[in-house]
């Protein structure tokens, strides 16, 4: 049976209860699942315990328009078995952005979250939204989450703008220009 402190813990205290609005767009999925699977538990909070799920509602839009590096694309494969004798089925990461956008996500950051009771709880407080749209857009306690500042690891001896000699026609134009925006925003480390 029980007790009456068991149950009290269980309520979530609605004045510390938050609603997150976290924006996709052009994140990677890894970094971005970490940081929502952090504010699902409560981590941030400074009451966190981790038998308590004390964590924020969060809501996710443009889920839709994540990224991943490398060539995880094409080379991320999400498996399940159906329960019938050769049903192993498995799908790219691609081909599940393109039918089920919200769930490329999702699998990240239920990969992240702990393997326990409070699983379910949790699961209950991330809503994923592929576009811009979501039902959340009044909600008086909705507060937008800004992502860390990516560090970018450079290799020994690499310059941190880009030196660029005449006449230079890059392969990929799109993302020089891509890492040479983010050479240009990064903040210099202390000591340099």
């Amino acid at each position: 049976m029980p007790s009456s402190l068991t149950q009290t813990q269980r309520i979530p205290n609605l004045e510390t209860l938050r609603f997150r609005l976290v924006d996709a767009k052009e994140q990677v999925v890894g970094r971005l699942a970490s940081q929502i699977a952090t504010i699902l538990m409560g981590k941030d909070k400074p009451t966190y315990k981790p038998n308590i799920c004390d964590g924020d509602i969060v809501v996710v839009k443009n889920a839709a328009q994540i990224h991943f590096t490398g060539r995880k694309w094409d080379r991320k494969l999400y498996r399940w078995h159906t329960g019938y004798p050769g049903g192993l089925r498995q799908q790219t990461a691609k081909d599940l952005l393109q039918k089920k956008p919200e769930d490329v996500l999702k699998n990240a950051i239920m990969g992240m979250l702990p393997k326990n009771n409070l699983r379910k709880e949790m699961n209950l407080r991330l809503r994923i939204f592929a576009g811009e749209g979501h039902p959340f857009k009044d909600h008086p306690q909705l507060t937008l989450f800004e992502m860390p500042h990516r560090n970018i690891r450079t290799k020994k001896g690499e310059a941190d703008t880009l030196v660029i000699p005449e006449g230079f026609q890059p392969v990929n134009p799109v993302a020089f220009q891509k890492r040479k925006e983010m050479l240009e925003k990064r903040k210099p480390r202390a000591g340099q």
